[in-house]
């Protein structure tokens, strides 16, 4: 998977606390086992009314938020069940940063596993970040190098990440290339069994 050292992109606001899993992609939809298709089913109940038609009072159909990078979210973004699937579909939909105040522990590192930066902000800071967001085309940096997210209009904030995760994300691994990363041990290993 590609790596993230510096990132720029629109921002699509999703002002609400407590989303879980099963909202980010629901089950139905789970029955595929590999990583591609998912986007399409992003928030489909919010998405989509019954009839399967565009919900028009969902801002994710607003048209000035196609092509939005970086969610931002409220408190406790994809509690719920421990689905792979809710980072498999943010990322196919095109999201690679999601910014909350805070995150439910495994979606959170489904989040780094599977290349989208997850980063949490103070709750004033994501505030300003969703006002900004609803009322014009608004868009974040984020610099995962120095541990920043920051606009043109001066809103500049820090934000921790472990060291681990942040060598991780920065060169494209996931755990099997760091596996792969001691062939020639293993190799060596199975040599002397």
């Amino acid at each position: 998977m590609p790596g993230i050292r510096q990132f720029s992109g629109n921002v699509f606001p999703l002002n609400r606390e407590n989303v879980d899993t099963d909202q980010i992609i629901p089950k139905q939809f789970l029955k595929k086992i590999d990583r591609q298709g998912f986007g399409k089913f992003l928030f489909y109940h919010w998405r989509f009314n019954d009839n399967g038609m565009k919900n028009e009072d969902f801002p994710l159909n607003d048209e000035k938020y196609q092509g939005a990078s970086i969610l931002v979210g409220g408190n406790n973004f994809g509690c719920g069940s421990s689905r792979e699937h809710a980072p498999w579909a943010l990322l196919d939909y095109g999201f690679q940063v999601v910014i909350a105040p805070s995150f439910a522990d495994i979606f959170y590192n489904n989040c780094m596993k599977n290349g989208i930066l997850p980063i949490r902000l103070s709750h004033s800071s994501v505030e300003v970040l969703l006002e900004n967001a609803t009322n014009t085309n608004y868009e974040l940096s984020v610099d995962l190098e120095e541990q920043v997210v920051s606009d043109e209009e001066g809103f500049h904030s820090s934000f921790e990440i472990d060291p681990y995760w942040k060598q991780m994300l920065m060169n494209g691994w996931d755990e099997i290339t760091i596996t792969l990363s001691y062939d020639d041990q293993i190799k060596q290993y199975e040599l002397l069994r």
